[in-house]
């Protein structure tokens, strides 16, 4: 019982805060997986955990961009199917790669997500969209969600983020409506993932349910605020927790 204490006092605020950078920009799984990822607990139950918790706020974060209207539906369905097939593949990859390959994998991507996307300085900025012909809505929608959801499925952090600069860069919707596609597409993916680790018992729900509370109030939180044009705000407080974990990480591999 104390070390269930003890690993949901370092989980569940590191998930509230990512709950609420997800909502508002993506990447709050390079905040949400490093803290499972913290308590020791397996690579593949912490992806399995994270992928639950992060379902639960991605569900409120989303419900509160279609409130707000800011989701174009056509975009953001196909890119969901898209998402669909490619968190599958994703999923059944991580899922078949060894503990120690997994932990290998994350220790070199997380670092370069997190630069990738603190590098992103346009991220944010108001676009103009431009008409795109049926066809090619369609292609580019399915190809964003395939790519990403591989992705998702696979490593995950930053997710949300790579979305967003896909809809906003290749389809040229502004911030906001790119934050609300990205958050239907992410929640395909997420939920694909969840029912995949869960067949496989990877989920620990003793954890991961009151780490979703905190996920719910820190991506309603964050969509308000995103909704309101806080976007740039909220982004430096991942680079400290994947210093964190690279640290932990390279510590494991090497002791």
């Amino acid at each position: 019982m104390e070390e269930i204490i003890k690993n949901l006092f370092i989980v569940c605020p590191l998930v509230f805060i990512a709950g609420f950078v997800d909502a508002v920009a993506g990447g709050g799984g390079l905040i949400s997986l490093p803290a499972y990822m913290m308590t020791g607990m397996p690579i593949h139950m912490a992806a399995g955990s994270n992928k639950f918790s992060a379902s639960c706020g991605t569900i409120i974060a989303a419900g509160k961009y279609i409130k707000s209207g800011k989701i174009k539906w056509k975009i953001a369905i196909y890119s969901a199917i898209g998402a669909i097939i490619g968190s599958t593949i994703g999923t059944k990859l991580a899922l078949y790669i060894s503990e120690k390959h997994l932990k290998v994998l994350m220790l070199v991507a997380l670092p370069l997500v997190a630069l990738f996307i603190m590098t992103q300085k346009n991220l944010g900025e108001q676009l103009e969209e431009r008409s795109l012909g049926a066809i090619k809505l369609i292609s580019l929608s399915g190809m964003i969600g395939v790519i990403i959801g591989c992705y998702d499925g696979l490593i995950g952090p930053g997710t949300g983020t790579f979305m967003i600069l896909g809809f906003s860069g290749l389809l040229r919707l502004d911030l906001v409506t790119s934050s609300g596609c990205a958050k239907v597409s992410n929640l395909a993916s997420n939920l694909t993932s969840v029912v995949l680790y869960f067949i496989e018992g990877k989920v620990i729900f003793i954890l991961a349910i009151p780490a979703a509370v905190c996920s719910i109030v820190g991506a309603y939180m964050g969509a308000k605020f995103a909704i309101k044009g806080g976007a740039k705000k909220v982004r430096y407080v991942i680079f400290v927790v994947i210093g964190l974990l690279f640290v932990k990480l390279l510590y494991d591999l090497l002791m």
